[in-house]
């Protein structure tokens, strides 16, 4: 069986002594279809190198500890992409001032889902800026043009079932 918790602690030496951050790790699948996928990033941005370097020395530490059980898995190692998963404290706090959406567990005003500015994360809670930007999933949304919302949004961290960045090219 996988001890994910040794392997998490293989990258993560293997990601720190590159200068990077683990910012998600999964294994999927079963039998031949299995895959290990971890995504890295760092401040200025991931290069093929980065992913390279990670790949080669993890793959060979996994295989050497025998940290992966059975015949074969795939090993991926990717950066998280401009419209990546924002989890922890430390990412939002990093990201204060982009736009990002949000899926919340429980409602707020009676909607789920906003898309908005992050305008602040302290103390466990993140402010999104609405104001300018259409709600899709808005109640009063009965034609077709969202409408526009001019207010702010407080949300505990505890709170938010999924969250992205919105990319802006």
């Amino acid at each position: 069986m996988l001890d994910i918790e040794k392997v998490r602690e293989i990258v993560e030496r293997v990601a720190r002594d590159y200068g990077l951050e683990v910012v998600d790790l999964e294994f999927r699948g079963g039998g031949k279809a299995r895959m290990l996928r971890i995504t890295i990033d760092k401040p200025e941005g991931i290069t093929h190198d980065d992913c390279s370097h990670v790949s080669n020395e993890v793959g060979t530490i996994l295989d050497v500890e025998e940290a992966v059980p059975g015949a074969s898995y795939t090993l991926e190692v990717s950066s998280p992409g401009l419209d990546r998963k924002l989890s922890k404290p430390s990412e939002f706090e990093r990201f204060t001032g982009s736009l990002v959406k949000l899926t919340t567990h429980e409602p707020h005003d009676g909607n789920r889902h906003f898309e908005g500015r992050l305008e602040r994360f302290a103390d466990g809670k993140l402010t999104l800026d609405l104001n300018g930007v259409p709600q899709k999933h808005a109640k009063k949304n009965k034609g077709p043009k969202a409408p526009v919302i001019e207010r702010k949004v407080e949300i505990d961290l505890a709170d938010v079932e999924k969250a992205n960045l919105v990319p802006e090219i």
